[in-house]
């Protein structure tokens, strides 16, 4: 009956929190999510969960929801009497099978849904929804779990494949006719081009129930641009840029005492879209961007499943000028953010 009612109190929490209006920062937000990680918090049967278990199989769940409309021209944000609705629901399935104590298979595919009400030609209202750019690697921790001095880190390699719509349209207005326009970036499920995700996780445990904890991702997109009209007039503009992303987050993660499985964390998070790849050429156009978030978050594990909440509060945002804007020395482009986002998942071990 204990057990139940702690699950009851956090599934209520995680309701509370995805319920609302939950924002993000949509413009250059990365697209993928962070695994669960459950080295960072007890299971209800008293052992900490180690980074191997019996149970091979992971699926993870998570979830965002993105409805940005602050509006920022370089770190300044800017007053205006309409903005532009960003707003999106991500979901990412991210699947573990464990071949070994070390070594794994991993892949992950997010389902993108989302609408975005645009004031500046061409005007309208963009829905697009489907099934964005799959990927599958595999991911190896350093030393052998568990290990004696409660820490270990992982690094991993993924393949990005195109399965992603990158063209979507919609109806919009433009020179005074209703056409069919290319729908955001922002909005667009797939960027069209191959790549690959080179990431890397680590704990270490610091006193008692407490850890140190870190994870991020870089995704390299060596192709310049996807061929795909974006309706922009500034010069080197005219067609859509794929886009290096990227996303980390650090923090210490504590157990609550008296209540076993439940932990909480706090941490720094950072994501967004540098102005240039670190491969190939960045022509094209693009929305660069930075967001550094404060991290509050809360786990719990019940039995073989963890549920996790992360609330990220924006504290700086920069929207710097691209590559073609730098080149032809035109106007600092823009972006819209909002002050933070929720951010949900549910990890299960079979």
């Amino acid at each position: 009956m204990k057990n139940k009612t702690q699950l009851l109190l956090v599934a209520l929490a995680a309701t509370v929190f995805t319920g609302n209006n939950a924002f993000a920062q949509g413009c250059v937000a990365a697209h993928s999510n962070q695994r669960t990680m459950d080295q960072l918090v007890k299971s209800d049967s008293g052992g900490v969960t180690s980074g191997f278990s019996i149970h091979n199989l992971t699926v993870d769940i998570g979830y965002r929801v993105f409805n940005s409309n602050k509006y920022f021209i370089g770190d300044d944000e800017i007053a205006r009497p309409t903005a532009v609705e960003n707003h999106q629901n991500i979901f990412d399935i991210g699947v573990e099978y464990r071949l070994s104590p070390r070594w794994s298979v991993i892949a992950d595919v997010p389902v993108y849904n989302g609408t975005r009400n645009q004031i500046y030609p061409p005007s309208g209202i963009f829905q697009v929804s489907g099934l964005g750019d799959i990927t599958v690697g595999a991911q190896a921790w350093i030393f052998r779990p568990p290990t004696e001095n409660g820490g270990n880190v992982a690094v991993s390699a993924a393949l990005k494949i195109p399965t992603g719509i990158y063209n979507a349209t919609g109806t919009a207005l433009y020179q005074g006719h209703m056409i069919k326009a290319t729908a955001d970036p922002s909005l667009q499920p797939g960027d069209g081009g191959w790549g690959f995700v080179l990431g890397t996780q680590a704990y270490k445990a610091l006193w008692r129930h407490s850890d140190l904890y870190a994870q991020g991702q870089y995704l390299f997109n060596p192709e310049d641009t996807n061929g795909v009209a974006s309706f922009r007039s500034q010069p080197g503009q005219s067609i859509i840029s794929v886009t290096d992303q990227y996303l980390f987050r650090t923090g210490i993660s504590q157990g609550v005492p008296k209540i076993r499985g439940f932990a909480a964390s706090f941490g720094v998070r950072g994501e967004g879209v540098p102005v240039r790849d670190l491969l190939g050429n960045s022509d094209g156009f693009r929305r660069p961007g930075t967001i550094i978030s404060i991290d509050p978050g809360i786990m719990y594990n019940f039995h073989r499943t963890i549920f996790s909440v992360n609330g990220p509060w924006a504290l700086y945002r920069n929207r710097p000028p691209s590559v073609p804007e730098l080149q032809n020395n035109t106007k600092n482009g823009d972006a819209f953010f909002a002050d933070y986002t929720v951010i949900a998942s549910i990890s299960h071990h079979f």
